[in-house]
């Protein structure tokens, strides 16, 4: 689990003297040593030069709800094996899957699918989602467009053994209202749905600024037009952020029949910058509060976004995701909450 009542282990804590530990993992991953696993407690930067410690979260021994913790992979690293011990040094049970050795899921073949599931497999993570880029293409490409896709991404989510796929619903080209475009997205929606139930996976739409979804109302019309069980949220708090929304004022009591899934992330209001969660304005403690009262017993998917962007998405690098899962954590022990 990612903040446990136990001390740090004497291991973790002669790992000290090398400087921050998850650098350590995944500099193990790399020369193919088995990583340090539970050191969540992993020295800020400045503690490699002599200065502060970053203090161990404890949680209560007796946690009133339980969560699994996941996380986007190649926001660490491009090299699964290094995402994999990463996540493994914080507690993480699960990994989010975007993309491997720099090629998105959208384009992985049989063979790199088989070896990833083995290395996977070696470290002991399951899947948590396929976080493709289904549904971030402009609207007016043709529905067939996106079906194909999805249909060899749904091979990859089976080779992975996962039942979630992370979606979109589409940009509007360029002088066209939400509006303009909402027909097209319902359809597109809908099909896309159709196609997931037949395959036996679950849909998961994420919130995104620049798309037809990107407010809780227009999630919400998506959610009840489709009306299909292989459609449900990916809840991101801090995109609702970056298009004016407050998430759990405006959006959670209307959203939360939908919501199966939760990515960690939060932003700050004034300049859309993604902050560590609870240093922004994206309610993350009163939405973890409802998710728990309301007995969320899914996953907590960490997608910190804390350094620039690459062509695959948001990257972070080790140090920096372990800086968001220690924020993320505190949140979760105020909460009584344990990440496993």
């Amino acid at each position: 689990m990612i903040a446990a009542t136990e001390p740090v282990s004497k291991e973790c804590h002669r790992l000290s003297k090398f400087g921050n530990r998850l650098s350590l993992a995944a500099t193990l991953a790399k020369l193919g040593r088995r990583p340090i696993v539970n050191c969540v407690t992993a020295l800020e930067p400045e503690a490699a030069r002599g200065g502060r410690v970053t203090q161990e979260i404890r949680v209560s021994k007796t946690p009133t709800a339980v969560w699994s913790l996941s996380g986007f992979g190649d926001e660490i690293d491009p090299d699964p094996a290094v995402q994999a011990a990463v996540l493994l040094a914080l507690g993480a049970s699960h990994i989010e899957v975007r993309s491997a050795w720099g090629t998105n899921v959208s384009e992985l073949e049989p063979e790199q699918v088989a070896r990833l599931k083995e290395i996977l497999d070696e470290k002991g993570l399951k899947v948590s989602a396929v976080a493709s880029p289904i549904g971030k293409v402009d609207v007016s490409l043709p529905v067939e467009h996106e079906l194909a896709r999805l249909r060899q991404i749904i091979s990859v989510a089976k080779g992975l053994e996962a039942k979630y796929v992370r979606i979109f619903s589409f940009y509007r080209p360029e002088g066209r209202s939400a509006g303009d475009i909402r027909e097209d997205v319902l359809v597109r929606m809908g099909a896309l749905a159709a196609l997931a139930e037949e395959s036996g996976v679950v849909l998961l739409h994420e919130n995104e600024k620049g798309i037809y979804g990107d407010t809780p109302q227009r999630v919400l019309d998506i959610m009840e037009s489709v009306n299909s069980p292989a459609l449900r949220i990916a809840w991101d708090n801090a995109n609702f952020v970056q298009v004016g929304v407050k998430p759990y004022t405006e959006g959670y009591a209307m959203l939360r029949p939908y919501l199966a899934y939760f990515q960690v992330k939060d932003a700050l209001a004034t300049s859309g910058e993604v902050v560590p969660s609870g240093e922004g304005d994206g309610e993350l403690d009163a939405t973890i509060a409802a998710l728990k009262a309301d007995g969320y017993a899914g996953f907590a998917s960490l997608e910190p976004h804390l350094a620039s962007a690459h062509e695959l998405g948001g990257f972070s690098g080790p140090v920096a995701f372990g800086t968001a899962a220690r924020a993320f954590a505190a949140l979760a022990a105020k909460n009584q909450i344990e990440l496993v």
